[in-house]
């Protein structure tokens, strides 16, 4: 009789794969899949999309999130706060009104309520949509972008805003903050913005 564990054990997404630093999407991306999504109706996609550059959640974290994490009411917040299942230390984020538009428009599509999940899964075995699920409607859209598969995963999504904001204001703190991360050298990791930095300078300094 096989034990418990055995039983449970699941091989790991990534197993087989290269991990490494993904790229974040491009302003000129984001709003040509978009325009995508909004001409074809892909209502759940938008709304997933939209909430996951806004959020800059973990995959994880943001299948996992409800209604009520993002609605009062019938109405969707402009700020919202979830607890990290990583770390367990709880991160706040914006809900632009793109976001929340595509979101409304979503919950009223699929009816949902104030307990459900908002990407509730279309396989049996899972309440909400899986990361695994997750990463390939991303590779989907990656590729209809015409970008490399190889350079994307849902990290990109949490990196896009992020690396916008460091680029536009140098305000390593404000990233640290809305990454939810408790060490600003995590954030330096993250980002990858001491090489960056490091090369920037160097263009702009002739000898």
């Amino acid at each position: 009789m096989q034990s418990d564990t055995a039983a449970v054990h699941r091989e790991p997404w990534n197993k087989g794969k290269i991990v490494g630093q993904k790229a974040p999407f491009k302003p000129k991306d984001i709003w040509a899949l978009r325009v995508r999504l909004q001409m074809e109706s892909r209502v759940r996609e938008l709304a997933l999309f939209n909430l996951g550059i806004d959020s800059k959640l973990r995959g994880c974290d943001l299948v996992a999130l409800k209604v009520r994490d993002v609605c009062h009411g019938d109405q969707v917040a402009s700020r919202a706060t979830v607890m990290q299942h990583k770390t367990h230390h709880p991160v706040q984020f914006e809900i632009t009104t793109t976001t929340r538009e595509a979101l409304l428009q979503w919950i009223k599509t699929a009816k949902l309520k104030s307990e459900d999940f908002i990407f509730p899964s279309r396989l049996h075995k899972s309440p909400h949509l899986g990361t695994r699920q997750y990463a390939r409607i991303l590779e989907r859209w990656v590729l209809q972008l015409g970008l490399d598969p190889a350079e994307y995963g849902t990290h990109s999504m949490r990196r896009t805003k992020a690396t916008l904001i460091y680029r536009r204001t140098k305000n390593l703190r404000a990233v640290q903050l809305l990454l939810g991360h408790s060490k600003i050298e995590s954030t330096v990791r993250y980002l990858g913005i001491e090489v960056d930095d490091a090369l920037e300078l160097s263009e702009q300094t002739e000898i």
